[in-house]
C-alpha cells in the first residue's frame, strides 16, 4: 500500500531552546532505561548489574584505531559496535550499575560515538549492503547513546541527515512501512531531540498514521488481527514486536507533550493479534518469519519483549485494559519456567514487571480456552485445557516460508500444514535447537513430497506463495473446522488438508493426495524432540509425557527415533508418519492428536469406535461428526452435503446442537468471494434466533459473506420436529 503522508516539514529551522525538548530527553530516559528499586545498594545484582558489568567491560576494552573500535569487532561492525556504546550509555543513567553517572562512562561514549561516525557512519559515506543498517539500525543505537548521555554533537546530527532525510517519511511504501515505518519514525524523533527541532518531532509522529489503519493487502494489521511484513509473511514475533515496542515507547515519551499520539487503534490489537500467539510467555513460531533459528529459546525471547512492550503501553491505556494486560503478563510470567522472565529482564522492563508481580491486587490470568483463527495470515491457534496447538499454511497470499540474509534456508515446509502443539511441562520442544536438529522434510503436521531441496528453494522474502485461495476456515470462538488446499513447494505435489479442533483433541484429514515428483510423499503425524517412550498398539500410539494417537482404519504408522545435530548441539527425535507412495494419485489419511493424554485414555479412545465419525474425506468434501459434542463441522472444498448438512458453495461450516433444539452455526468463506451461501439440512430450520442470516426454504441464507475477508459469522437456529 502506497500513500503520501503530507507536506514535508522545513528541517534545520533554529529554534530557542526551551524545556519541551529537556523533558523530552528526561522522559525519554525515564521510560527506555528507568530505575531498578532496590538494587542500588549491590551494584554486582540483578538486571542493573549485569547491565554495569557488560558496559565495564566494553570501557576497558575499547581501543578506538583506524578499522575498529573495539578488536574484536572490525569496521563496519554494523550490529555489535553501536550496540556496545548504547549499554554503556544503559549504564551511565540506569540506577545501581556502579557506573550510574560516572563522567568517564560518559566522555568515553562521547568518545566512541564521534570515532564510529567518522570510520564508518559519516556523512556522505556510500550505504552499501543492508539498508536498514545505515537508515535504522546504526542511527537507532547511536542517537539512543547520545540522548541518554546529554550528548550535543552537530557531526551525528548532519550524518543521521544524510542517511535519514525526512524525504524518506515522505510516502509510506517500499521499505518504510509497518514496522519500519515505526522505526524510522524513532530515528527521526530521536534526531529532533538532539537539537531541539520542533519540525522533525512533528513529522516523526505525523508520519506514524499509515501505521494505525487496518489494510486488506501488504504490510501492517489486518481486521481479523493479523500481522503482515515483507507483503506475504505473518510477523507479529519479529517485525510485530519491533513494531508494538516501538510505539509503546513513542505514547509514554510523548504523552503530555506537544506531540502526544491521540490514535489508540493500536491497543485492541495486544489482545487480537499478539497475545493469541504467547503461551506461557514464549511466542510461538509460525509468526516470527526467519528468524525462528537464529539462536535457541528465541521463543521466548521475544515473548518477553511482547510482555515488556504490553505493560510500557498499558501505562497509556485506559485502566481497564491496562488492568487485563497486567494480569496477563503476571500469568506469563508465572508460567515461564524454562526463561523466568525476572531473571532475563532488562532494568526498565524488570521494574514494570517486578511490580506487577509484587502486586497482590493483580492477578495471574491463566491460559485462555479456545480457538483464534487469522484467515488473512493463514494461521490457528487452539486452546484446550492444559494445552494449546498451532497450525501454519501457505496460500496464495502468504508464503510457505521466508528466507533472507542468508537465515531459514531449510524453513521450506512449514507452510504445509505445520502442526504445532504443546502439553503441560512442554514449553521448551520447540525451543530447545529443534530447528537446527529437525528433519526439515519431516515437520510435524506437514504433508511433503520428499523432493530433495537446495537450500533457499523458491523467491526470497517470502514470496513462496501457493496458487490456491481455500485456505482458512469457521470457528465459534471454542472448536473450528480448518482446511488448506496444499501445493508444494516447489513440487507437484497437492493435496486437501483438513484440522478439526476439539476440547481434548486435533482430527486430522487428508485426501485428493497427488504428486508426480518421482519421490515418496509422506503425511507427518508428528516429529517430536524427546527420547520418552513410545508405544504403539495397531491403530494406536502413545508418547509418555507427551500425548497420544490415533491411526485408524488400518493406515501403516511409522516410526522412527534418531539422534541428530546441527550447530554443534544434538538432539533426540521420535518421528511418526504415513507413507503415501511414490507418485500416489488421490492417496488420504486420517489420524487425530491426543495431547497430553495417558495411555491408558488413548487406548480407550481407540477402543470407543463411537466417538468419532468421518462423513466424508475426498478432494470435494471433508467432514467429521462427534456426538459427543453434537458438532458437526466440515470443510466444502466445492459444494456438497456431509451427513445431513448441504452447501450450496465452498465453504467452512461448525454446526452444535444443543439438547434444547437449537444450534450454533458458523460459517466462513475461505475464498472471500461469496455473494451467497444457502445451507440446508435434512429437517428444516423452524427459526433464526440470533444472528445475520435469513431463513428460506427451511435453510439458512448467508449473504455478502465475501467481503469479510475470511470472518465467520455465528447465528443460532432453532430446528423443527424432524
Amino acid at each position: 500500500m502506497a500513500g503520501t503522508v503530507g507536506a514535508v516539514v522545513p528541517m534545520g529551522v533554529a529554534h530557542t531552546p526551551d524545556d519541551t525538548f529537556v523533558r523530552l530527553r528526561r522522559r525519554w530516559r525515564e521510560v527506555t532505561a528507568g530505575p531498578v528499586s532496590g538494587q542500588g545498594r549491590d551494584p554486582a545484582a540483578g538486571p542493573a548489574g549485569a547491565l554495569g558489568q557488560a558496559a565495564a567491560r566494553h570501557h576497558a576494552t575499547m581501543a578506538p584505531g583506524p578499522s575498529s573500535l573495539w578488536p574484536d569487532q572490525p569496521f563496519p561492525s554494523f550490529m555489535a559496535t553501536p550496540r556496545r556504546l548504547r549499554t554503556m550509555a544503559q549504564a551511565y543513567v540506569v540506577e545501581g550499575t556502579g557506573l550510574t553517572g560516572d563522567p568517564a562512562l560518559a566522555r568515553a561514549v562521547a568518545e566512541g560515538v564521534g570515532h564510529y561516525r567518522r570510520h564508518v557512519y559519516a556523512t556522505g559515506a556510500q550505504a552499501s549492503g543492508n539498508w536498514w543498517h545505515w537508515a535504522i539500525g546504526v542511527p537507532k543505537a547511536l542517537l539512543d547513546a547520545a540522548v541518554l548521555t546529554d550528548m550535543h554533537t552537530p557531526a551525528l546530527a548532519a550524518a543521521v541527515d544524510h542517511f535519514v532525510p525526512p524525504s524518506r517519511l515522505a510516502r509510506y511504501s517500499g521499505t518504510s512501512t509497518a514496522a519500519n515505518r515505526v522505526d524510522l519514525c524513532l530515528v527521526t524523533l530521536l534526531r529532533a531531540m538532539l537539537d531541539d527541532d520542533h519540525g522533525r518531532a512533528e513529522l516523526a509522529v505525523s508520519a506514524l498514521s499509515p501505521v494505525f489503519r487496518t489494510v486488506s493487502e501488504g504490510d501492517g494489521f489486518y481486521r481479523d488481527g493479523s500481522f503482515i511484513q515483507h507483503s506475504y509473511v505473518p510477523y507479529q514475533g519479529a517485525y510485530g514486536v519491533t513494531l508494538l515496542s516501538g510505539l509503546a515507547t513513542l505514547y509514554a515519551v510523548l504523552r503530555g507533550s506537544p506531540w502526544e499520539i491521540a490514535d489508540r487503534s493500536l491497543f485492541a490489537m495486544v489482545e487480537r493479534s499478539y497475545a493469541p500467539f504467547v503461551r506461557d510467555g514464549a511466542c510461538m513460531d509460525l509468526v516470527r518469519g526467519r528468524g525462528v533459528g537464529r539462536r535457541p529459546f528465541g521463543d521466548h525471547e521475544r515473548g518477553r519483549e511482547i510482555a515488556a512492550a504490553v505493560l510500557l503501553l498499558g501505562e497509556s491505556a485506559p485502566a481497564g485494559q491496562r488492568a487485563r494486560w497486567q494480569a496477563m503478563v503476571k500469568g506469563w510470567a508465572e508460567r515461564e519456567t524454562y526463561r523466568p522472565m525476572l531473571e532475563h529482564a532488562e532494568p526498565a522492563f524488570h521494574a514494570r514487571l517486578s511490580a506487577v508481580m509484587a502486586d497482590d491486587a493483580v492477578p495471574a490470568a491463566p491460559e485462555p480456552v479456545g480457538h483464534r483463527l487469522l484467515p488473512m495470515s493463514a494461521r490457528a491457534v487452539h486452546r484446550g485445557p492444559g494445552w494449546c496447538a498451532a497450525l501454519s499454511m501457505a496460500s496464495y497470499r502468504i508464503g510457505h516460508y521466508e528466507h533472507g540474509n542468508g537465515e531459514n534456508q531449510r524453513g521450506w515446509h512449514t507452510g504445509s500444514g505445520l502442526l504445532y502443539w504443546w502439553a503441560e511441562g512442554h514449553g521448551d520442544q520447540y525451543s530447545d535447537s529443534f530447528w537446527p536438529t529437525v528433519d526439515p522434510y519431516r515437520l510435524p503436521g506437514t504433508t511433503v513430497s520428499t523432493r530433495r531441496l537446495p537450500d533457499g528453494a523458491g523467491a526470497g522474502w517470502g514470496d513462496t506463495r501457493t496458487p490456491w485461495r481455500w485456505v482458512g476456515g469457521a470457528t465459534d470462538g471454542t472448536y473450528a473446522a480448518v482446511g488448506q488446499h496444499l501445493s508444494g513447494l516447489e513440487s507437484t505435489m497437492e493435496a486437501f488438508k483438513s484440522w478439526f479442533f476439539l476440547d481434548d483433541a486435533v482430527v486430522c484429514l487428508g485426501a485428493g493426495i497427488t504428486g508426480q515428483d518421482g519421490t515418496p510423499v509422506e503425511t507427518v503425524v508428528d516429529n517430536r524432540r524427546t527420547a520418552a517412550r513410545l508405544t504403539t498398539g495397531g491403530d494406536w500410539a502413545h508418547l509418555d509425557g507427551h500425548g497420544g494417537y490415533l491411526v485408524p482404519g488400518g493406515q501403516a504408522l511409522r516410526t522412527l527415533r534418531e539422534r541428530r545435530s546441527g550447530d554443534e548441539v544434538s538432539r533426540d527425535y521420535v518421528t511418526l508418519w504415513l507413507d503415501h507412495g511414490v507418485d500416489p494419485r488421490s492417496a488420504a489419511y486420517v489420524y487425530a492428536l491426543l495431547p497430553g493424554a495417558s495411555r491408558e485414555r488413548t487406548r480407550a479412545r481407540a477402543a470407543d469406535r463411537g466417538w468419532l465419525r468421518v462423513l466424508a474425506n475426498t478432494a470435494r468434501l471433508q467432514a467429521v461428526h462427534v456426538p459427543a459434542l453434537g458438532l458437526t463441522a466440515a470443510c466444502f472444498w466445492n459444494a456438497g452435503t456431509a451427513g445431513d448438512l448441504t452447501a450450496s458453495a465452498p465453504c467452512a461450516v461448525l454446526v452444535r446442537g444443543r439438547p434444547d433444539g437449537s444450534a450454533t452455526v458458523s460459517v466462513a468463506d475461505p475464498r472471500r468471494d461469496l455473494d451467497e451461501l444457502s445451507l440446508t439440512w435434512d429437517r428444516p430450520v423452524a427459526e433464526v434466533l440470533h444472528g445475520d442470516a435469513v431463513l428460506a426454504g427451511g435453510g439458512l441464507v448467508f449473504d455478502r459473506l465475501g467481503v469479510l475477508e475470511g470472518a465467520s459469522v455465528t447465528v443460532t437456529v432453532r430446528f423443527g420436529r424432524e
